[in-house]
């Protein structure tokens, strides 16, 4: 199992940062170019800003934990904001956000939200059907 994690500081740049350091982890795996290496990095993208967002106050960072075992590679982001994300029922067109949540719940074969001190840790699983 290969594990890696990073903090990216409250700001907008974080993002794509985030994104670059997820690709980076597809590469070692074998998985940067392929159509769930996609699916991951805007997985990623989508937990990253809503983190930033949403979750994390000023002054404060948040963290993206990536695990693969060869079979499924998961994704947490660990904010120290409050409350519970969700999945919203019915989005409006004329919203410029809240599909981050609606994507992620799309893509991934699992998402949840788990509490932690000080904040919260929402995480996707992407299958990645490789060998072990």
């Amino acid at each position: 199992m290969n594990l890696s994690e990073k903090f990216f500081r409250r700001e907008r740049r974080s993002v794509p940062a985030a994104r670059d350091f997820a690709h980076a982890f597809l590469a070692a795996w074998g998985l940067d170019g392929t159509e769930r290496g996609a699916d991951v990095l805007l997985g990623v993208s989508e937990l990253a800003t809503n983190a930033l967002v949403h979750g994390v106050p000023p002054g404060r960072q948040f963290r993206l934990l990536l695990r693969c075992d060869g079979r499924v590679l998961h994704a947490e982001v660990h904010d120290s904001g409050g409350g519970v994300p969700r999945v919203p029922t019915h989005p409006d067109d004329s919203d410029e956000g809240g599909r981050g949540l609606l994507l992620v719940s799309a893509l991934a074969d699992k998402w949840g939200v788990r509490e932690r001190d000080f904040g919260k840790v929402v995480w996707a699983e992407f299958v990645t059907e490789q060998d072990p």
